[in-house]
């Protein structure tokens, strides 16, 4: 009897039996930024705003990933999503025909059937966590098969749950760069620094670049306290966001933060930071 690894293209060990053909063999030595930090400090805007700067540069390959249960990635990309990874984790759990279906096709083409298409970029969302139960065969499997999807591309952006959850459950190990936002509350400081806490001992991240982003400073000399916590925690600080009036203007309109002006303050400065975390590495 099959395993449900073996019946969706995988060894008992995880490892690729066989791909199939429209995916390469040969993963690229692709980019990976997980974005973590507090509800409301501005994770989505952040990804978001990385993701228009990469998809400008024109020649690349661009995965945007939204991991969150909020669901907000998707509207701040003016995308439109109707399926999400999380659908397809409950078909396969209710309904035994699809279940059989899924049996016939490799994981990384079930996701890639509800891949939405941007203008540069690919957007990928995980959808609202399960309900009672445990899936773990099934979630194994579609975290497979995300690891693999990611590997088509030149970049793979990640907006992460809120908290260190995600981090503490090694959902995003493998990342080259974890930006942990904050805002300028001693509240966002904190939770900055039990993510940076559970980071920082997890052997999967040794080799991940982790630093600070200080979103909404209203002026620059609001960041002392903030950047003496982090020094304290031996946390760098990649850079910081001014407050920008365009963010809330395009969020109470409805309007796709990607839209924004490219002479937004965040946007100049969430550029800046890319360029100084990503050197040589690409030409924004």
């Amino acid at each position: 009897m099959k395993s449900p690894q073996e019946e969706h293209g995988l060894s008992e060990t995880g490892m690729v039996k066989s791909l199939p053909p429209e995916f390469d063999s040969s993963p690229k030595e692709g980019l990976r930024i997980a974005v973590v930090g507090k509800g409301g400090s501005g994770k989505t805007m952040v990804v978001a705003t990385m993701t228009r700067v990469f998809a400008s540069i024109g020649n690349l390959r661009v995965l945007a990933i939204d991991a969150d249960s909020a669901v907000s990635l998707p509207y701040a990309l003016g995308i439109e999503v109707d399926r999400t990874v999380s659908d397809i984790r409950n078909q396969m759990i209710e309904n035994p025909q699809a279940r059989r279906e899924a049996r016939d096709r490799h994981i990384s083409l079930l996701i890639s059937d509800i891949l939405k298409r941007g203008q540069g970029f690919d957007v990928l969302v995980m959808g609202r966590p399960e309900g009672p139960g445990c899936y773990c065969a099934i979630n194994d499997l579609l975290k497979y098969g995300i690891e693999t999807f990611s590997r088509q591309y030149d970049v793979t952006l990640i907006d992460c749950e809120a908290g260190p959850e995600q981090v503490n459950r090694r959902v995003v190990s493998g990342v080259g760069i974890m930006m942990i936002v904050t805002d300028p509350s001693m509240r966002g400081v904190r939770v900055a620094g039990s993510i940076w806490e559970v980071a920082r001992k997890d052997e999967q991240l040794k080799s991940t670049h982790v630093g600070l982003v200080i979103n909404r400073l209203k002026a620059k000399a609001d960041d002392g306290l903030i950047a003496e916590s982090a020094a304290r925690m031996g946390l760098e600080v990649f850079g910081r966001i001014p407050e920008d009036e365009n963010v809330e203007h395009w969020d109470s309109a409805g309007r796709p933060i990607i839209d924004m002006p490219a002479s937004s303050p965040s946007v100049e400065a969430i550029r800046g930071i890319l360029r100084a975390v990503v050197p040589g590495r690409l030409s924004l």
